[in-house]
C-alpha cells in the first residue's frame, strides 16, 4: 500500500494539471492571456509572442511624461531641473531636434537609434551632437535615449519632444503622437509669451484632447513680480482652461541653481565621480595587490564629502522653493501618476482585446476561403447535373440514329432474303383408289413449292459489293464516334468543376497574413490545402468521373462485340431457319396436301426472325428504351456526384468549424479581459 500511494503521488506530481495563479495586477492580466494566446491550439507566430512580451514590458515601464511646448520655452532647463544635472543642452539657438526619452540606467550612457533599426551607444558628452537641428546628417536618426542612475527615472521616463512649431512636419507629426501615447502631459511656455495667438492656435490644434492629464507650466517666473505672476497665472487659467487640469509658474534655472548645489546631489555626484576614477585606476593597474594606489583620490574624495557635509544649504533650499518646482513633482504624484496608472492598464486591455480582435479577423480570412470553396461546389451543383442531363439528351439523339440504321440493316436482309424465295415445281406420289378390277394406283401428282436463293442472298448483300458489311461498318463508327464523344462529354463535366476550383486555388494557394501577429502555421497550411485542393477535394469527383467512362466503355465494348458478331452467320442461321420451315410444311403437304400447305415466309416473319437472332431486343433497351444504358449511367453518374459533393462540401465545413471553434475561443478570451 505503501509503495502504492508513493505511486500515485508521483503520478500526479508528474502528470497533474496544475493550476496556474496569476498576480492581481496588470501584469497578472498580461501573463494570464498572453499563456492562453500562446496555447499551441492557435499555432501561435513568433510576432504574437513578441507583441505580448511588449505589452509585459510596458506593463513595467515607467510611467512616461512628455515634455513639449513651442521652441524656446526652456524645456530643456526644465528638465535639467526635474532631474537636477546639466545634462541636456541649452542655449538661445532652438536644438532638440529628435524625441529624447530619458530613462533609467545603471550608469549615465546615450543611446542612438536609427531609422535603419540599428543602434549605437555614446559617452552621455555626446548628446549635444545629436540634438542640434541644424544638422544634416542627423535625418536618419530616429530618436535618443538618454540613461542615468537616478531615482526619480525608476518611476517616471521623461520624452523631451521637439516643438511643435518645428520647422520639419514629420518632427511635429512624431510630437503629436508622442502626446496622444504619453500617460502625462507638461506643456512649457515662457511667461511672457502664455496666451499669444500663435500659442492658443498650436494648442487648439494638438492638445484640446489631453486635459485630464496635462500641467501648463510658466517658466522664467523670475524674471516678474509676484503680482505679475498671479495675473498671467489667472489669465491663463481661464482663456486655456480646456486644455490643461493645472497652470504653475515655475523658475527652471532657480531650480536647476538649487537642486544641482544640494547635498544628496552633491553627495551622488562625487559617488559617482570616485566609482567612475577607481574603475579606471583599477583598469590601469592589471596586476594589484592591494588599494595603496587609489589612497591619494580617496583622500581627495573624503574631504570633498565632508566638505559638501558642512555645507549649508539653506540657500539652495529656499531657491527651490521660490522656484515653485516641487509643484510641478505634487501634480505628477498626485494627479499624473494614479490617471496614467489606470490610462496604461486600460489601455494595455484594449490593445489585449485588439490582438484578439485581429486574431478573430485573420482567422475569418481563412474561413473565407473556405466559404468560398464551399460556394462552389454549392453553385456548381446544378450545373454539373444540367451537364449530365445534357448529355443524356444529346446522345440519346445519336442513339436513336444508330438504332435506326441498324433497323435498316435488317430490313435489307430481310428484303433481300425474301426477294431470293424462288417458286420451283417439284412432283409427289399419291395413291388413288381404282376399281374392283384396277384396284390401287400411285400417281405422279406434280405441286409448286419455295426455295430460298442462299447464294444470290450472300452474293447480293455481302460479296459482289459488300453492301451489309458497308453499312455494319457505318454504324459501328457512329456508334464509335458516339463513345468518344460521350466520354469527352463527361470529361468536361469534370472539366467544369475543376476549373471553378482551380480559380479559387490560384487566388487562395498564396494567401498570406494580413497582420504579423498572425499564425502562420494557420496560413501555411491554408495555403498548402488550396496547393493541394486536387488531392482534398477534386479527386473524388475526378476518380468517379473515370470509373463512369470505363463503365461507358465496357458497355460500349459489350455492343461493338455484339454488332461486330459475324451478322453472314446471323443471316445464315435465318435462311436456314426458313428453309427448315419450308422443307417441314412441304412433307406435312406431301403427306396430307388437303390439310397442309407449303409455307411461303414472309418478309416481316424473315425481318422478325433476323431480329430475333441479332438479339435486336437487347439492342432496341441498350439504345433507345427509356432506361437505356446512357440513361442509367447518367442517372448513376448523377447520384454518384451528389453523394461526393455532399462529402466534399462536410469535408471543407469541418475545416471551417475548426477555426470557428477557435474564433469563439478568442472571443471567450477578449469578453474575459
Amino acid at each position: 500500500m505503501k509503495l502504492l500511494q508513493q505511486f500515485i503521488n508521483e503520478y500526479k506530481t508528474a502528470y497533474e494539471k496544475k493550476e496556474i495563479v496569476y498576480e492581481d495586477s496588470i501584469v497578472g492580466e498580461i501573463n494570464r492571456v498572453k499563456d492562453l494566446l500562446l496555447d499551441d491550439y492557435f499555432l501561435p507566430s513568433v510576432q504574437l509572442k513578441s507583441i505580448l512580451d511588449k505589452f509585459n514590458r510596458k506593463a513595467r515601464y515607467p510611467m512616461e511624461i512628455a515634455i513639449t511646448g513651442q521652441f524656446s520655452a526652456g524645456k530643456s532647463t526644465f528638465l535639467n531641473a526635474l532631474l537636477s544635472r546639466n545634462i541636456l543642452p541649452t542655449g538661445i539657438t532652438p536644438v532638440t531636434s529628435k524625441v529624447n526619452f530619458i530613462n533609467y540606467g545603471e550608469e549615465y550612457k546615450l543611446k542612438i537609434t536609427y531609422k535603419s533599426g540599428a543602434e549605437e551607444y555614446h559617452s552621455i558628452d555626446a548628446i549635444a551632437d545629436f540634438t542640434d537641428q541644424r544638422k544634416d546628417e542627423l535625418d536618419d536618426v530616429k530618436y535618443l535615449t538618454l540613461y542615468a542612475p537616478m531615482d526619480i527615472l525608476k518611476d517616471i521616463s521623461f520624452v523631451d519632444t521637439p516643438g511643435l512649431n518645428s520647422q520639419s512636419q514629420s518632427d511635429t507629426e512624431t510630437t503629436r503622437r508622442v502626446l496622444r501615447d504619453v500617460g502625462g502631459i507638461i506643456w512649457l511656455t515662457l511667461i511672457d509669451n502664455a496666451g499669444k495667438m500663435s500659442e492658443a492656435e498650436v494648442l487648439e490644434e494638438y492638445m484640446q484632447h489631453f486635459k485630464n492629464k496635462s500641467l501648463c507650466v510658466l517658466n522664467q517666473k523670475d524674471k516678474f513680480t509676484q503680482e505679475q505672476i498671479k495675473t498671467t497665472t489667472n489669465y491663463i487659467k481661464t482663456k486655456f482652461a480646456k486644455y490643461f487640469a493645472e497652470v504653475v509658474p515655475i523658475s527652471a534655472k532657480q531650480a536647476l541653481d538649487s537642486r544641482q548645489h544640494q547635498k544628496n546631489i552633491l553627495l551622488e555626484s562625487v559617488y559617482t565621480q570616485i566609482t567612475n576614477e577607481f574603475k579606471t585606476k583599477l583598469s590601469e593597474n592589471l596586476e594589484v595587490n592591494s588599494i595603496n594606489f587609489f589612497e591619494k583620490e580617496f583622500e581627495e574624495f573624503k574631504k570633498e564629502v565632508h566638505t559638501i557635509n558642512s555645507k549649508d544649504d539653506t540657500q539652495d533650499l529656499k531657491l527651490l522653493e521660490e522656484s515653485n518646482i516641487n509643484k510641478v513633482l505634487e501634480f505628477i504624484e498626485n494627479t499624473i501618476r494614479p490617471q496614467a496608472k489606470e490610462a496604461k492598464e486600460f489601455s494595455i486591455k484594449n490593445d489585449l482585446k485588439g490582438v484578439c480582435d485581429i486574431l478573430i479577423k485573420e482567422y475569418e480570412t481563412i474561413i473565407g476561403s473556405y466559404n468560398s470553396l464551399e460556394d462552389i461546389l454549392k453553385n456548381t451543383e446544378n450545373k454539373v447535373l444540367e451537364a449530365f442531363e445534357d448529355i443524356y439528351k444529346k446522345y440519346s439523339k445519336d442513339l436513336y440514329n444508330i438504332y435506326n440504321s441498324l433497323e435498316i440493316i435488317m430490313e435489307k436482309i430481310a428484303n433481300e432474303t425474301f426477294k431470293n424465295i424462288k417458286r420451283v415445281e417439284s412432283t409427289r406420289f399419291q395413291e388413288t383408289k381404282g376399281n374392283f378390277l384396277t384396284g390401287t394406283k400411285i400417281q405422279k401428282v406434280e405441286y409448286s413449292t419455295f426455295w430460298i436463293d442462299s447464294d444470290n442472298v450472300y452474293k447480293n448483300l455481302f460479296y459482289d459489293d459488300q453492301t451489309i458489311d458497308k453499312m455494319f461498318k457505318r454504324s459501328i463508327k457512329m456508334l464509335k464516334n458516339n463513345e468518344l464523344q460521350t466520354d469527352e462529354a463527361f470529361r468536361e463535366v469534370y472539366r467544369k468543376l475543376e476549373s471553378e476550383v482551380h480559380k479559387w486555388q490560384e487566388a487562395y494557394e498564396k494567401i498570406r497574413k494580413h497582420r504579423e501577429i498572425a499564425s502562420d502555421l494557420e496560413f501555411s497550411n491554408t495555403r498548402h490545402f488550396a496547393a493541394k485542393v486536387h488531392e482534398n477535394v477534386l479527386k473524388e469527383y475526378q476518380k468517379a468521373i473515370l470509373e463512369n467512362i470505363s463503365a461507358l466503355r465496357k458497355k460500349f465494348a459489350y455492343f461493338n462485340g455484339a454488332l461486330s458478331y459475324s451478322y453472314i452467320q446471323t443471316t445464315q442461321a435465318t435462311i436456314a431457319h426458313f428453309e427448315q420451315q419450308i422443307k417441314e410444311s412441304e412433307d406435312l403437304y406431301k403427306k396430307e396436301p388437303t390439310k397442309f400447305s407449303i409455307h411461303h415466309p414472309r418478309e416481316d416473319e424473315i425481318l422478325s426472325k433476323l431480329r430475333a437472332n441479332f438479339a435486336f431486343e437487347k439492342i432496341e433497351d441498350f439504345l433507345t428504351s427509356k432506361r437505356n444504358y446512357l440513361f442509367k449511367i447518367i442517372k448513376y453518374s448523377k447520384e454518384q456526384y451528389l453523394e461526393i459533393n455532399k462529402d466534399r462540401i462536410k469535408f471543407v465545413e469541418s475545416k471551417k468549424q475548426n477555426f470557428d471553434k477557435k474564433i469563439e475561443k478568442l472571443k471567450e478570451i477578449k469578453e474575459s479581459i
